[in-house]
């Protein structure tokens, strides 16, 4: 700035100190309103998603042991979907598909329609010497009442005894040439009616691992590819180690 200018009884110098003030605060409010924005479209989708997870990045889990890869829209839960150790790892896929979660697969997730078409798997350490299937022989026959009924697809479903302590509930058994015999129980009346997946079925799978899995009384007409189709996703999930 020259002396001539300082001199002139008009000059008149101005303090930038505020402009850079207003500046700043200009700045700050339009960060502010990037990050509502971003966190506007984060929560509405997660409130879109309702706990689901469209991310298909395989995670490896370790239940027992044994080390089971799942893509993280398999896995039921969002704090499960991580790698590492964990007491037990719980999915679920949709029939007849065998997938996890997608747009795609929204309607029948969320159970749109009334159309039950879920099944949950969980994997954890074996508890019990026997299987469903081993467990018939020596327990469920002698709680059971006979005769039963004709089920779908030569199953035989029978009721359990007053003091079996299985209360409203169902034992389906279909016999298999040259394997042990599909076995699972199912909630029954209301209870059934209500419940997305009141039948239940376990089986053992890898070294040392119980495989349960839940699924809709109106599968049990389809049990013998129901029961492959299990077994096989989660036999392809286990890792060698």
């Amino acid at each position: 700035m020259n002396q001539q200018a300082m001199n002139d009884p008009d000059f008149e110098v101005v303090d930038s100190a505020p402009m850079m003030k207003i500046f700043c605060a200009l700045a700050v409010l339009a960060l502010l309103s990037l990050a509502i924005s971003a966190a506007g479209r984060w929560y509405g989708h997660a409130i879109e998603m309702g706990g689901h997870s469209d991310d298909t990045t395989m995670r490896t889990v370790l239940v027992g042991g044994e080390a089971i890869a799942a893509p993280a829209n398999m896995i039921r839960f969002d704090k499960a979907r991580r790698d590492g150790p964990a007491s037990r790892l719980d999915l679920y896929l949709r029939w007849p598909e065998m997938d996890g979660y997608s747009t795609a697969a929204r309607n029948a997730f969320n159970n749109a329609g009334g159309r039950k078409r879920i099944i949950f798997v969980g994997f954890e350490p074996r508890m019990m010497a026997r299987d469903m299937s081993g467990r018939l022989g020596p327990i469920y026959d002698a709680l059971t009442v006979k005769p039963g009924v004709p089920g779908p697809d030569g199953m035989t479903l029978f009721g359990f005894s007053g003091t079996s302590g299985y209360l409203n509930e169902v034992l389906a058994v279909a016999a298999r040439p040259g394997e042990p015999a599909f076995v699972a129980r199912c909630l029954g009346g209301a209870a059934a009616e209500e419940s997305l997946a009141p039948c239940e079925r376990d089986v053992f799978v890898g070294k040392d691992l119980s495989l349960t899995y839940r699924f809709p009384r109106e599968l049990l007409g389809e049990w013998r590819a129901l029961d492959a189709a299990v077994l096989a996703t989660a036999n392809a999930m286990l890792v060698a180690r």
